[in-house]
């Protein structure tokens, strides 16, 4: 059984004013999810500007969405880092919060040998029982999880179940699918290449469009599953402004202004981030009024 299908919503993190955890809004935000299609709430990964949190801060937001969840919808922690002891810790501790799955980055800055990658998810797989979610993005992490890499690590270690593919590199996906036999959880993590990755195999998306569009992403992947592939294809090409102004600058500095347009009081982000460009954030305005959400 997968950890979930569908599209997965790689959800912000709202702050008040002094910058902690606005669990209030959060609350909202998240009821506004589920009652909107999405299929599974990824909490504290990097559009949850996880990379700024202590790790108290952390593991308490991962606890209380597991908790206020309540299962209505499967949620995925991102427990990852570029210190493996820290993996651990994180992992362990939300896991043991009753975590349906665990989403975790590839080490960054470090810029780990594929042994060291191999090393490094076994060392958090050993440690936990819940299933994890390899997230492979090069170019936030300088390291590229190789679908060589990814294949023994699933063939060797029950689990160790999926990957979050944001690679862009459409090739390398394939090989991985071949590599496996299919026997992976694909998910994809670039919202603009959903239907792409599903015609591959894949189970949904981890999804920053989620977050202002969430029917319109559960929708693309169940026309798919339905069989309506010109119906998903359709959507993807109908997001794909939205996707473009959401990525405009890097994420979560979009995705945190356009909540914001649709009245979440979201709040400030936390430095380095800054504020959104005037610019860009009024061509972001323009496709989500193209797109019908304001």
């Amino acid at each position: 059984m997968s950890v979930f299908k569908g599209s997965g919503v790689a959800i912000i993190t709202p702050f008040k004013e002094d910058l902690s955890i606005n669990y209030d809004v959060f609350a909202d935000f998240v009821d506004f999810q589920i009652d909107h299609g999405t299929d599974a709430i990824i909490v504290c990964g990097t559009t949850g500007e996880s990379a700024t949190l202590t790790e108290a801060e952390h593991v308490e937001a991962c606890k209380w969405c597991i908790e206020y969840v309540k299962g209505r919808v499967p949620v995925i922690a991102g427990t990852g880092s570029n210190s493996t002891q820290t993996a651990i810790e994180l992992s362990t501790a939300i896991g043991e919060a009753g975590a349906d799955g665990l989403l975790v980055v590839s080490p960054y800055y470090n810029k780990a040998t594929q042994k060291g990658l191999y090393a490094h998810y076994k060392a958090i797989a050993d440690a936990v029982k819940t299933p994890i979610i390899m997230y492979n993005v090069p170019s936030r992490t300088g390291c590229n999880i190789q679908p060589e890499t990814a294949a023994k690590l699933v063939k060797d270690i029950p689990s160790i179940v999926g990957i979050k593919e944001a690679s862009g590199d459409i090739s390398q996906i394939v090989k991985l699918m071949a590599l496996t036999d299919g026997n992976i959880e694909l998910y994809s993590g670039n919202d603009d290449q959903v239907v792409p990755l599903l015609s591959m195999g894949g189970l949904g998306v981890i999804s920053v469009v989620a977050n202002v569009a969430p029917r319109a992403m559960h929708d693309m992947c169940y026309k798919f599953f339905e069989g309506d592939v010109a119906g998903a294809a359709k959507l993807q090409r109908d997001t794909f402004a939205l996707c473009r102004n959401l990525f405009s600058e890097v994420n979560p500095i979009p995705v945190k202004k356009a909540v914001s347009l649709m009245g979440v009081q979201a709040g400030s982000l936390r430095m380095p981030l800054t504020e959104m460009e005037p610019e860009h954030a009024a061509a972001l305005k323009k496709a989500m009024e193209d797109f019908g959400i304001l």
